[in-house]
């Protein structure tokens, strides 16, 4: 059984106040992207261990089991009689962007496992499990726009579709660490919120949505601003960040021709909005 987990953009975030627990709340909005890795489960017949991991593409640090459809995996073993499964997972999302790839290959190893062992979750248990691994990762079994608050684990479903634009998504070789994205934040909650903001009619983002990671991330790296700046030189009707990641993405109203050009020596995609 083979599937393709997809990333996510986040349009604005903003840091609200910091938790007695030493973690930040925020609000952002997560969207679904067309950039997907590919996750394949097979069953193994006579396995004397419970399963095997190969991952092609982009290169994983780190040993398997702190990969997180090898933790989704044994989460629901411990619940349910799962038969040894061979896993095969193509990365092709960029790591360390802002982008989600690790989460939504968690929880999609959730609904390949319920569907091929017919464990008969429901998508508010398959959440409960996503949720385990990782802030985000519930996200990813609706995959659907949601208002995200808390440390980014509270989903508020929205009505929101950008169909009609296409995404440049862009990412240089950096990766942002969480320590550099959180300094000197200083917790804000906005004047609107931002799930007010994304009703307004996209050409108004531009002025009124923010990623508060961006003020310490571009200080630290021009290069990623730069690429922002690009964006809207090249005719983004908004730009940003996304999440606290080194990746930057653009909407825009038309196809950008020779854009790998344009962005030469980067991660480049250019993709229709889902």
């Amino acid at each position: 059984m083979i599937t393709f987990p997809n990333a996510k953009i986040n349009l604005g975030l903003n840091i609200v106040e910091k938790r007695p627990d030493g973690y930040h709340n925020l609000e952002t909005i997560f969207y679904p992207i067309n950039l997907q890795d590919a996750l394949e489960v097979n069953r193994m017949e006579n396995s004397q261990v419970p399963y095997k991991l190969r991952v092609s593409g982009t290169a994983i640090e780190g040993s398997p089991e702190e990969n997180l459809v090898v933790k989704a995996y044994n989460l629901l073993r411990e619940k349910y009689e799962l038969a040894p499964v061979d896993i095969h997972l193509y990365k092709h999302i960029p790591m360390g962007a802002g982008l989600g790839g690790g989460s939504a290959d968690g929880a999609f190893m959730i609904k390949v496992l319920n569907e091929k062992f017919r464990l008969g979750l429901s998508i508010e248990e398959m959440e409960s499990y996503a949720a385990q691994l990782g802030a985000d990762c519930a996200f990813f079994i609706q995959n659907q726009p949601v208002f995200a608050t808390g440390i980014g684990n509270v989903f508020e479903r929205i009505r929101l579709s950008l169909a009609s634009y296409r995404l440049v998504l862009v990412k240089p070789n950096i990766s942002v660490s969480t320590k550099e994205a959180y300094a000197n934040i200083q917790p804000k909650r906005p004047e609107v919120s931002l799930k007010e903001i994304v009703q307004q009619p996209v050409e108004t983002w531009a002025t009124c949505m923010k990623n508060d990671f961006e003020d310490n991330v571009f200080k630290l790296y021009p290069e990623i601003a730069a690429i922002k700046d690009k964006m809207y030189d090249l005719g983004a009707v908004y730009a940003s960040m996304s999440g606290s990641g080194s990746a930057v993405f653009g909407l825009f109203k038309e196809k950008i021709e020779n854009v790998d050009e344009k962005f030469a020596g980067y991660f480049c995609r250019q993709r229709e909005m889902i």
